[in-house]
């Protein structure tokens, strides 16, 4: 099985950076959608709207570029030569995902908040929180690529 992954690799990496690039314009843009929808909606028709566009971005688009993301990376980890754990920065790429699916899920309950009509956060919460996967992906990316 491993042989296989090796022989893999190249279409695996691609899919990995494609399901990441997915997860991250999600990522980056619900939070956004939030402030919006917490600073600027009134009506319950303009609720409603707000509330399809992140369900939709939610279910549709991040949740299985997540997964993915997951997948794929687990499959490089997998893959034989490619990964030597005596490195630090294997563990700190493993943190900074392990911190970016928590803020994915952080973000599915503030979506449950506003459809119960119970959201208690403004938008500059919603914008300061967007920081965090900002910060997160440069450790990502500066993990991987320095390999500190």
């Amino acid at each position: 099985m491993f042989d296989f992954l090796a022989l893999a690799y190249p279409w695996t990496l691609v899919l990995h950076i494609v399901s990441v690039i997915s997860w991250m314009a999600g990522i980056f843009y619900l939070p956004r959608l939030f402030v919006y929808h917490a600073e600027q909606v009134t009506d319950p028709k303009t609720d409603e709207m707000f509330q399809t566009m992140e369900r939709r971005l939610l279910r549709g688009i991040m949740n299985p570029a997540m997964i993915a993301t997951w997948v794929f990376g687990l499959a490089l980890v997998l893959t034989p030569g490619l990964v030597y754990w005596g490195d630090v920065w294997p563990w700190t790429k493993g943190a900074a995902v392990i911190a970016m699916t928590w803020f994915h899920h952080w973000l599915g309950k503030r979506r449950k908040d506003f459809v119960r009509g119970e959201n208690s956060r403004t938008g500059r919460t919603y914008r300061m929180m967007n920081e965090l996967p900002t910060l997160l992906m440069v450790l990502i990316v500066a993990s991987v690529v320095v390999k500190f």
